[in-house]
């Protein structure tokens, strides 16, 4: 089986570049002889994977989930109307949302064994305007975090998401928002749609409990305009998922969504910002898309 792995070294912020040798040392173990290639900017995995699905038996994402996220752009964009060439996981990234919920080994050597084996399940992909993502995509709130972190250059770890959470509920406002989930309509201020494929985000979000990433459906989760007070209150239940029994965040399934939005939102998927001011949102589900190696 030949095999590209495209290893990005500035994941788990920028630790994983201390980890190619134990990343080649593991498929070694697994027999496996494999083309190593370490990104040097962001959106590089993308057109790495593209090329590379034309050429290799799989593609390899090693790192975290905007790891992820790049490879199974280039994946998908080679693929067109079919399905993705055969695609694994190396989680070295910070928070592997992806890998744990499916889930797929952390360790290294079990992970390479996993590629190895050439065991494959489809699931589910999604497409957010002309942008694809496996896990999790968001407008509002969530993203207006992302992109405060983005900005702060002197912190790490917790301490950079806090300020990051301050900054960004200091200059919340609710966007205007006209939504459609398949059939039923919302109209009027919102402050977060998260649109889900797997249940967790962050490392330790329970976003959407209970989704599932072969079902066919979004979940989303949806709150409109809200105090301040409620928002704070709202945040600790993200932890275990009981946010979504709350009277005023709706919990839903749905396998297109189109909003417009005014002013423009940020947008992040799979934790990556992929737009600061978007005014016209359109998801849709691609079902059985992605050709997972896993056990």
């Amino acid at each position: 089986m030949l095999v590209k792995v495209i290893l990005n070294p500035y994941a788990n912020r920028w630790h994983a570049g201390e980890k190619v040798a134990l990343v080649q040392a593991a498929f070694t173990a697994a027999s496996l002889d494999v083309d190593i290639y370490q990104t040097q900017g962001p959106r590089e995995g993308t057109a790495v994977a593209r090329e590379a699905a034309a050429h290799y038996d799989a593609v390899v994402a090693a790192g975290g989930d905007g790891t992820i996220n790049e490879v199974i752009n280039g994946i998908i964009q080679a693929a067109g109307e079919g399905v993705t060439v055969p695609f694994g996981v190396m989680p070295i990234g910070t928070a592997n949302d992806l890998a744990d919920t499916i889930p797929l080994p952390r360790d290294l050597p079990q992970a390479a064994r996993v590629i190895a084996d050439g065991r494959t399940r489809q699931i589910d992909a999604a497409r957010v305007n002309e942008h694809f993502f496996v896990n999790n995509c968001a407008i509002g709130m969530e993203p207006l975090v992302t992109l405060e972190n983005t900005r702060i250059k002197r912190l790490s770890g917790n301490a950079r998401y806090l300020v990051a959470l301050i900054r960004a509920l200091a200059k919340l406002r609710a966007w205007q928002m006209d939504i459609q989930f398949d059939a039923d309509l919302f109209s009027g201020p919102a402050l977060l749609l998260s649109v889900c494929n797997g249940p967790r985000t962050g490392g330790i979000f329970q976003m959407a409990p209970g989704a599932l990433f072969d079902d066919g459906y979004f979940d989303y989760i949806f709150a409109p305009a809200l105090p301040t007070r409620t928002v704070l209150a709202l945040l600790p239940r993200l932890l275990k998922g009981t946010h979504v029994h709350h009277p005023k965040v709706t919990h839903g399934r749905a396998r297109r969504i189109t909003i417009s939005c005014q002013p423009g939102t940020p947008i992040h998927a799979d934790g990556e910002l992929i737009a600061e001011a978007a005014t016209t949102i359109d998801y849709e589900l691609l079902p059985g898309k992605l050709t997972l190696l896993a056990p």
